[in-house]
């Protein structure tokens, strides 16, 4: 199964509560946080929901 590194870029101070929570749920809290997500359909959605705080890469 392919994985994908996620990595926070920018605050979540401002941001709407449903996306503190999805980006929480990725296991990111704090600017520069990483974590390893298996590429299926629910991180692709959440990745989508965030998508301008945070970077992905192929791990």
């Amino acid at each position: 199964m392919e994985h994908v590194k996620v990595k926070l870029l920018r605050s979540l101070i401002g941001s709407k509560k449903d996306q503190i929570a999805t980006a929480h749920s990725l296991g990111l809290k704090k600017i520069g946080d990483e974590n390893i997500q298996p590429n299926n359909e629910q991180t692709k959605g959440k990745v989508a929901k965030i998508s301008h705080l945070i970077e992905v890469l192929k791990a």
